[in-house]
């Protein structure tokens, strides 16, 4: 029975006094006995929690009680328990770590909106750029086809990327997503700042895609990576679906993400059942011969 829920939500907008709110906000959500992780910064909100229908829908209308966020959209996801273990609540210096050379407002300098059928639309569209706007490591669980992967381990590396990979493409179209949209405000407002013209976003990102009932996240195969307990959600909903994701040890299908059991490693890597079996889910023989060497 899905007695909890899981919400997604971001906002840009300007936050005074932003870290007293960020205190404030820890209390409150403390309190009301919700989980997960809330950014707050001078430029927004940007978090993921979970709690009982009851919680959440409080905490929602609690948020939204609030001027600035009184428009805030919630994506939800119904969940049999928590999928978060602890709560954070904090204040960063930007809400996406991306240390520009110059500060950007998503909001006014990110690129155009696709609605889920649009952004299908052009996904079967000839010369246009899919350009996942995530890290590797996402993208290799799950994408939409055709999508360009990044060779990038943390957003802020993303300008250098397309600086070195797309610069001769700044008169394509190009159309980004990632899982909940706000990293693509803020990948398209670079993008225009970098000279590009033609760029568009999946507004609500991937999570919306799968959800929407006219396309049914068709289009994306394998699995989406989430930041929670469950780490996999499926978003293809149609006869379509297919894993794309592969065993770190022998290269098989899959679509698990786990830890390496070897504390001082901790690698999150995809491994098929068999192999995590084999290999007792250490990523190596290395981690699993360090993590039985004898004490002193």
């Amino acid at each position: 029975m899905n007695d909890y829920r899981i919400l997604l939500f971001y906002k840009y907008v300007p936050v005074p006094e932003a870290e007293a709110f960020a205190a404030e906000h820890l209390d409150f959500c403390r309190r009301l006995g919700v989980k997960g992780r809330i950014l707050i910064a001078d430029e927004g909100i940007n978090g993921t929690l979970s709690g009982t229908v009851e919680q959440t829908d409080e905490y929602a209308a609690a948020l939204r009680s609030h001027p600035l966020f009184a428009d805030i959209v919630f994506k939800t996801e119904s969940s049999d328990k928590h999928a978060f273990k602890k709560l954070f609540v904090r204040y960063k210096q930007e809400l996406v770590t991306l240390r520009y050379d110059r500060k950007l407002d998503p909001v006014t300098e990110g690129g155009g909106r696709l609605n889920p059928k649009q952004f299908y639309d052009y996904l079967n569209k000839e010369n246009v750029i899919v350009l996942d706007g995530r890290s590797g490591y996402e993208y290799d669980l799950g994408h939409f086809r055709n999508a360009i992967r990044p060779d990038v381990e943390a957003f802020r590396e993303f300008p250098d990327w397309i600086r070195n990979n797309l610069a001769d493409r700044k008169d394509a179209t190009i159309i980004t997503y990632c899982t909940g949209g706000i990293r693509c405000e803020m990948l398209t407002a670079v993008m225009r700042n970098e000279g590009f013209e033609d760029v568009h976003q999946l507004d609500g990102g991937i999570v919306t895609y799968g959800q929407d009932p006219e396309v049914r996240g068709a289009g994306f195969d394998g699995n989406c990576y989430v930041f929670d307990e469950r780490i996999s959600v499926r978003i293809n909903q149609t006869d379509d679906h297919v894993i794309v994701g592969r065993c770190h040890h022998c290269g098989g299908p899959t679509d698990r993400y786990i830890n390496c059991a070897d504390d001082s490693c901790h690698l999150q890597h995809l491994v098929c059942v068999d192999c995590e079996d084999e290999h007792q889910g250490y990523c190596s023989t290395a981690c699993e011969e360090h993590d039985t060497l004898p004490l002193g």
